[in-house]
Parts: C-alpha cells; sequence; structure tokens
C-alpha cells in the first residue's frame, strides 16, 4: 500500500486518527519491526485522508492476527549467521525518496535489523547499470 498526501481525498476525524497512531506507537515497545510503518502513517497526522487511516486499521489488523507469534531462541544446536536486505526504489511518491532496510538471523531467531528512509532520491541499481553500459567502454575478457 504506497501512501500520499491526497489532497482530493475524504478527511478523516484528525482525534480518533491521533488515538489510533499513539496508540501503534505504545505498541513498538513490544514489537519494535512495526516502528516503520508506524512511523510513515504518522507522517500525515496534521491531515489525515481515508487512505490514511485504512493503512492504520490495516496494520491493527495485521497485530490482531500475529497476537501469538513470537521470536523463538533454541538453546545449543548450530547458529548460523545470515541477513536479508531490499530497497524500494522511490517508495514514497511524494518526495521520491527510497527506503531500504536489513534484517540479519542468527539461528532461527533475529538479531539485527533496521529500516530507514534515504535521505536523498536515488536512482536504482539497474539505471545505473544501463547508464554505465551505453557510456563507458567495456572489454570483456573470455
Amino acid at each position: 500500500m504506497k501512501l500520499i498526501k491526497d489532497p482530493e481525498g475524504r478527511k478523516v476525524d484528525n482525534t480518533i486518527y491521533k488515538q489510533m497512531v499513539g496508540s501503534l506507537m505504545y505498541l513498538t515497545a513490544t514489537r519494535p519491526y512495526i516502528m516503520h510503518v508506524v512511523s510513515l502513517i504518522s507522517m500525515f497526522m496534521e491531515c489525515p485522508k481515508e487512505i490514511h487511516l485504512l493503512a492504520a486499521k490495516r496494520i491493527l489488523r495485521y497485530l490482531k492476527g500475529t497476537a501469538s507469534y513470537g521470536l523463538l531462541y533454541k538453546k545449543g544446536g548450530k547458529k548460523y549467521l545470515f541477513g536479508f536486505s531490499d530497497s524500494d526504489y522511490v517508495g514514497d511518491l511524494d518526495d521520491r525518496k527510497s527506503t531500504s532496510g536489513y534484517a540479519f538471523m542468527l539461528g532461527s531467531g533475529v538479531v539485527s535489523w533496521s529500516s530507514q528512509k534515504q535521505p536523498i532520491v536515488t536512482l536504482s541499481t539497474i539505471a545505473q547499470s544501463l547508464w554505465l553500459q551505453q557510456h563507458v567502454p567495456v572489454k570483456l575478457f573470455g
């Protein structure tokens, strides 16, 4: 779900929206992995529209459906460190900035994670490689 300012959208009650976002912020103490999406919806607290309220409700539905989930750190056994990373190039349609994130796991549990909006507008790696392919002479060895 991509969120935008949506100046033409239907306005919703500011008080209810702020209470929902505040409750979700409180929940980040026990569920820190929702911090990124909560910070996204909090950007629209000044003038929330219907799409922003729907996004907040979607987060609440997710939390209700995963209430019994948890992390399990098993004692003993082999522990392998592995990680995942991803970016959503131009994820924010209003300011054209990307969001990058990663998660590192040791065995079956997450030990480090991050999700942050990039400070500048960036091009995708594919765009950069295409530009280099067209403008830089390359000799292949083989």
